[in-house]
């Protein structure tokens, strides 16, 4: 009978989040309010004032400056990247600290979708961005490609479906793109937050 890998019990337990993300809570309790936007044609600046073309730059500039106001009403360190990727806008907190990321992402993904809706209330557009903390997501997609791959060999060699742990939607379509890359197939089984993925024989 195959049991459900699950990466993290083979690593430390997750950071303890502690003070700093009693000063996340208190930070966002009093979130930075973002202006709605100013409608070109009564603006001070007139046609002078520069304004990006794609969306997605528009996008990250919003959640850049959100996230700045949010770390300095934190009292939190770290540098901001942006850059666009595909059809999404990608934002990166760049710093040693694990505060914003939390036990198994679950500070990282709160923020996110605080950012999110940021960028929404701005925009009035649903915002599909994708957040990063410390390079927590990069390191973690190294290990869904790592236990995707074992499940594939272990496919391979005789198991008729191999299920998975829960992960998010993002994380599963990680195992599911590599998974499909090697060349098997995949499916997702399961309902929220329990939603996991099953690799098949091809």
């Amino acid at each position: 009978m195959n049991e459900e890998r699950d990466p993290s019990a083979e690593q430390t337990a997750g950071p303890v989040v502690g003070e700093g993300a009693e000063a996340l809570a208190a930070a966002t309790s009093a979130a930075p309010v973002i202006d709605a936007p100013v409608d070109a044609a009564t603006s001070d600046e007139g046609d002078d004032a520069e304004t990006s073309d794609n969306p997605l730059d528009t996008e990250a500039e919003i959640a850049a400056d959100y996230l700045e106001e949010l770390l300095d009403i934190a009292d939190l360190d770290g540098d901001i990247d942006t850059y666009i990727e595909g059809d999404r806008a990608h934002v990166s907190i760049v710093s040693e600290s694990q505060v914003l990321v939390g036990a198994n992402g679950e500070v990282l993904d709160a923020l996110q979708e605080l950012t999110r809706l940021a960028v929404m209330t701005d925009t009035g557009d649903r915002s599909r961005l994708m957040l990063d903390v410390a390079g927590y997501r990069e390191r973690r997609r190294t290990e869904l490609v790592a236990l995707a791959a074992d499940a594939v060999e272990e496919v391979r060699t005789g198991q008729a479906r191999v299920p998975l742990q829960a992960m998010n939607p993002f994380e599963r379509k990680i195992v599911h793109d590599a998974v499909a890359e090697a060349g098997l197939t995949s499916e997702s089984e399961g309902e929220e937050p329990r939603r996991h993925v099953v690799v098949l024989p091809a």
